[in-house]
């Protein structure tokens, strides 16, 4: 199982935590620290569209505006903060965020 989010992402922490007491084996990637491939910001796109993109975030409101009207591939590859957190890529396919439904889906 993967979990792909920030360091300092409470969220991301918390799943990271509840995954690893649920008995699963974790990896955690840093976006910021090991940026998503080309063919890994695709797949992200392809699967959750644009709401891979987090518009409530300070990084999403100190962008230019011609990177704001930029397609999220290349939202992505400029600022991977902006990722919407965590995915994570488990037995239950890909998931996007932490809920209660999401938590369960990974067996939490």
């Amino acid at each position: 199982m993967i979990l792909y989010g920030i360091s300092t992402c409470d969220t991301c922490k918390k799943a990271l935590k509840a995954l690893t007491a649920a008995g699963h084996e974790v990896t955690f990637r840093d976006v910021r620290a090991s940026p998503l491939s080309e063919a890994e910001i695709a797949e992200l796109v392809t699967e959750f569209g644009p709401a891979i993109i987090n518009r409530q975030s300070t990084t999403w409101r100190g962008l230019s505006d011609f990177l704001r009207e930029n397609e999220p591939e290349a939202q992505l590859a400029a600022q991977p903060t902006l990722m919407k957190r965590p995915v994570i890529r488990g037995p239950a396919g890909l998931t996007l965020g932490w809920t209660d439904e999401i938590a369960a889906r990974h067996g939490v």
